[in-house]
């Protein structure tokens, strides 16, 4: 089985990583890359469509047709955030761009990044975790074949990959002690890029996929 997918965010760390295994992998034939800004990326399997504003895609509407899944990577710190501003980039902007996907694309799987410790019931007290738990909650209920919310920890950066942050530098570097001190908090952005193509390509029991999940289908 072939298929074609969707990527946002490869202008980000995980999206990028996520890009890097698409593009490596044998069973992925087309990649169409929906960014803000251009990504300086040339492959054969590689196409990319630049949308200033996500709410806007009326005009790039045949361009996202014919696909089979879209790994949603967009996302954004909430340092020094309000929770509308942030509620817009993480609750309204995916649920936006995901009900044009799922009216375009209705056979399509949707598999969204989202985060570890994640609130499902939307009432806890940290505002990243109950926004990006409504998201979650929203998301799920639209009509895609199958909606998938991935939660990432600590990820070990892929080789290649050119947008790193420091933080992220730092865990590479530790990465096989904290693996070994806290094996359920980590993984590598490898896992999650295989992962996130293999809930298109096989599927996976769970719609929310924690850390454990993550691996668990990254070798399926």
């Amino acid at each position: 089985m072939k298929i074609k997918i969707i990527i946002t965010g490869a202008t980000g760390m995980v999206g990028e990583g996520v890009l890097l295994e698409c593009l490596a992998h044998p069973d992925v034939e087309q990649v169409l890359m929906v960014n803000r800004r251009p990504y300086p990326a040339q492959h054969p399997k590689l196409k990319e469509c630049i949308v200033p504003d996500f709410f806007s895609l009326d005009t790039v509407a045949d361009q996202l047709t014919g696909y089979d899944g879209c790994l949603y990577c967009a996302g954004i710190s909430s340092s020094g955030m309000k929770e509308a501003e942030y509620s817009r980039i993480t609750y309204d902007t995916p649920l936006y761009f995901a009900q044009r996907l799922a009216a375009l694309n209705p056979g399509m799987i949707f598999s969204h990044v989202s985060g570890s410790h994640t609130d499902s019931s939307e009432k806890g007290k940290i505002m990243w975790a109950r926004v990006k738990g409504r998201a979650e909650n929203a998301l799920l209920k639209l009509p895609f074949k199958k909606v998938y919310n991935f939660r990432p920890g600590l990820m070990k950066p892929t080789p290649g990959q050119q947008n790193i942050k420091s933080l992220y530098k730092v865990i590479s570097s530790l990465y096989p002690l904290l693996r070994l001190l806290f094996p359920g908090q980590t993984s590598t952005m490898r896992e999650v890029g295989l992962a996130m193509i293999n809930s298109v390509l096989v599927g996976y029991p769970k719609q929310i996929l924690e850390i454990t999940d993550i691996k668990i289908l990254a070798k399926a």
